[in-house]
Order: structure tokens, then sequence, then C-alpha cells
């Protein structure tokens, strides 16, 4: 499943290490963006008029357009250039964020996150697959993702601290406007540092027809798993939605078939080894990347933590999960892509499990902290091996669009995940309070802990599996 064939490369560059610091940037910026903003909300809220019921589009609005345009995004990173997509992805977050920091109103601030979901959408392929171009396959492209994930890792968790800190400082138009600068620096960064992407290949067509039904079939997919769990299931939106969207999908599937250069293309769904990482890549977003979200209830509505020291609580997570994808990158060296995922999720299991029974009432943070901990180190070790094995064995030219597959298994995964864990819960939600609350909360990192270690099983049984067919 996880081979690690040699493909086509584009020449290694001498110099590295500035360019890898770049990359590593740009996947920072991209999870600071979706996290920033979340202790941000009530001032956002207060300050522009927000509906209870509309404020929760400033996340949601960001989430739906990033999966949509996956997708997309990696093909174009693949077709029209890596370097191209980086640096244009890069100033639409710049111009996107000085929008958002200078709106006036709920719908102008919505579309931005919109926009800057699109950026997101482009960066983030564009990123992976000019990692996984311009480092060998091997010891050094693992590496490279190991930074590249451990500074995304630390933005999810490093992101509610600075985003406390900004609100409380600077009001909440500060959250926007610290993207400007970095954004801006990463797209001059980029245009000089990455190798040049030479002339379009002509010969190879962009798949319009694709784009534009896989674009709105997931788009409206994503709305609808963000929407309907809030909304209920049997709404008029959210019926439409998904009528729509498998209409959009199934018409994606026949357009593909009959394209010259499909938007994706159908060997891409013969290799063993990206279709096991797209099934990691949403169950880790389904469980691993729902816990802050029930972490932020319990510090701040079960022990009424502020938003700077909620911040701060997430501080020892974003070390042990940096660490872990340090750990994860030298484990697949020794032991393999699989063995090394099996065991961080077992990892990653045993800690959620242990990070349940720690939730109480009258608990302090350092009861948290073994389960936070392994959880961590699991985490972080399997979303480095998750990426090297969407990698590993794909060709130069459908890096970007593998890195797009895998990348909107995980969008989707997570607003799955999440919203499974809410209903099981009971709803739980950022307003919610009484008894019955913290009994959701332990509920749904139970839940996570199950769903890892049934991950890790598959994955184990799988491995078997594959040793023992003829």
């Amino acid at each position: 499943m996880m081979s690690t064939t040699e493909s086509g490369k584009v020449p290694l560059r001498k110099s590295i290490g500035l360019p890898l610091l770049v990359l590593a940037s740009g996947q920072l910026v991209i999870s600071l963006d979706y996290n920033i903003v979340y202790v941000a909300l009530p001032d956002i809220g207060a300050g522009l008029g927000f509906s209870d019921h509309d404020l929760q589009w400033v996340v949601s609005a960001y989430v739906v357009a990033t999966g949509g345009f996956l997708l997309l995004g990696g093909r174009a990173a693949d077709l029209l250039g890596r370097r191209r997509m980086f640096v244009v992805a890069a100033l639409l977050y710049a111009g996107s964020s000085l929008v958002g920091g200078l709106a006036q109103t709920p719908g102008v601030l919505v579309a931005v996150r919109a926009v800057q979901g699109i950026g997101g959408s482009l960066l983030f392929p564009a990123t992976l697959s000019l990692i996984t171009t311009l480092y060998n396959e091997g010891p050094d492209r693992n590496r490279a993702l190991a930074v590249w994930g451990a500074a995304g890792a630390g933005g999810l968790c490093f992101g509610s601290l600075l985003g406390g800190v900004l609100v409380e400082a600077f009001d909440w138009p500060s959250v926007f406007f610290v993207n400007v600068p970095v954004a801006g620096a990463l797209a001059v960064a980029g245009r000089l540092l990455f190798p040049a992407d030479g002339p379009w290949d002509r010969s190879r067509h962009f798949d319009v027809a694709g784009a534009l039904t896989a674009t709105g079939g997931i788009t409206l997919l994503v709305f609808l798993l963000v929407q309907a769990p809030a909304e209920g299931w049997d709404t008029p939106a959210a019926l439409v939605s998904a009528v729509l969207s498998v209409c959009l999908l199934t018409l994606f599937a026949v357009v593909e078939r009959r394209s010259r250069d499909p938007l994706v293309p159908a060997r891409l769904f013969a290799h063993r080894g990206l279709l096991a990482a797209m099934g990691v890549t949403a169950l880790f977003s389904a469980t691993f990347s729902s816990v802050p979200y029930f972490l932020t209830l319990y510090f701040q509505t079960v022990h009424g933590y502020r938003a700077v020291a909620t911040g701060l609580a997430f501080l020892v997570p974003a070390v042990v999960v940096a660490v872990g994808t340090q750990a994860g990158e030298r484990a697949v060296s020794a032991f393999g892509t699989r063995r090394m995922l099996v065991g961080g999720m077992t990892l990653g299991a045993a800690g959620a499990a242990a990070l349940g029974l720690a939730l109480t009432s009258d608990g302090s943070y350092p009861s948290l902290l073994p389960g936070i901990v392994l959880l961590g180190l699991g985490q972080g070790a399997a979303w480095t091996g998750m990426w090297i094995a969407a990698s590993a064995g794909v060709a130069s030219g459908d890096q970007g669009v593998a890195s797009g597959l895998a990348s909107t298994t995980l969008q989707v995964g997570g607003a799955v995940g999440l919203a499974v864990l809410v209903a099981l819960a009971g709803g739980v939600g950022q307003n919610a309070s009484g008894p019955g609350l913290l009994g959701g909360i332990r509920t749904a990192v139970f839940a996570i802990a199950g769903g890892i270690g049934i991950g890790a099983l598959a994955l184990l049984a799988l491995r078997r599996a594959t040793s023992t067919s003829p």
C-alpha cells in the first residue's frame, strides 16, 4: 500500500533551507487563518451585528470554499505551474485579509472568508506539490514533510493564542490584518526562491467541465455537511443541496470518463497507496482535528477560561504535536509508513481515552497532560505519515491533483466527523451550558478515541490481508 517507488522529479535545488522555510510558512498561514478567528467570534458578532444563527458562517464560509475548490487548485498547480499558483494564492490571502479587516457588514466579512477559503484551496496543494517535487521521495521528502507538518500543526494550536492576544490588544480586525504582510512576503519569497514553472504545455488541456462539476458538487456537499446538522436534514436548503450535489458529482464522473485530459486521471484511483492515504486523511480530520473544538468548550464554558488563557492552554498540545511530526518522520525511516501510521494512531487512541477520563468539572489542567501528550504525539506522527503515503509513487505531473484529492477528503472528513460528534454529544455548541455539557464533551472525546482505534485496526488488517494475498 505505502510503496516508495521512485517517480519523475524536477532537479533538486542545492539550497533547500529557505524554500522549505517558505513552504512551511505557507502551511502555517493556512492553519492560522482557519483557527485564529475562533476566539474572535464573540467580538466579530458584536462589532458587525451578526445574529447568533449567522455568526457560524465566519468559519463555515472558509470551510465550504476550501473543501469545494481543492481539486481545482490541485490540478491548476499541475497544469498552470506550482510557483505561479503559490504566488497567486498568497496574494489572494493578502488582499482578502485586508478587505476583511476593513469590513463593516456581515455580508462582506462572510464573502471575505469564502475568498480566503479559495486562497487556501489553491495554496495547500501548490505548497504540498512543491514539496513532493522539490524533494526526492525517501528521507529528503519525509524530512521536508515533517517540517511542513510541524508548521501546520503548530498553526492550528497557536492560532488560538495569537487570536486571543490580538483581540484583547487591538480588537477583532487585527486577526485579519496580521495576514497581510505575512502573505505578501510569502508571495515575494515564492517568486524569488522556487524554480520557474516554464512555459505552459499547450498539449495538456484544462478540464473545464470536470472542474465546474467537481467544484460545484463538492462545495454543495460540504455546505450540506456543515449546515444540515444545525438546521436539520429535511430543510429545503439541505434537500436541494443534497440533490444538486449528487447530480453534479454523477455528471463529473461521466465527464471524466469522456475527457481527453480529465481533472482527476483514472489511473490515480488505481493507486492503492493514494486511496489508503485518502481514507486516513478523512479519519484523521474527523477525529484528531475535532479535539480542539471540544477542548475549547471545556476550557471556556466548563472552566471559564478567557481567550488568552484558552490560547495558552493549547501551547502544550502545539509543542507535542510538532514533536510528533518529527518523531513520525524518523519512525517512517525505521519501520515504514504503514507501521508508523498504525503506531501513531494507536498512541492517539490511547491519548484520547486518557483525556476523556481526565475531563471533569473540578479537574486541573495538569491532570489533562498525560492524555494531551499521548494524543499529540500520535496526531503529529499520523499527520506526517499520511502525507508521505499520499505522495509516494505518484508521478510528478500528478502530485498537485493527488494532493487535492487527499486534502479534499481531509475537509469532507472533518465536516462529517464534527457533525457526527456534535450529534453524539447531544448537540453541544458554543452557547451550551448545564450539567449535560461536560457529559457531552466526554462522550465526543471517547468517540474520537474509538474512531482512531478502529482506524488503526483497519490499517493493521489491511496490512495482513496484503501480506497473505497470493
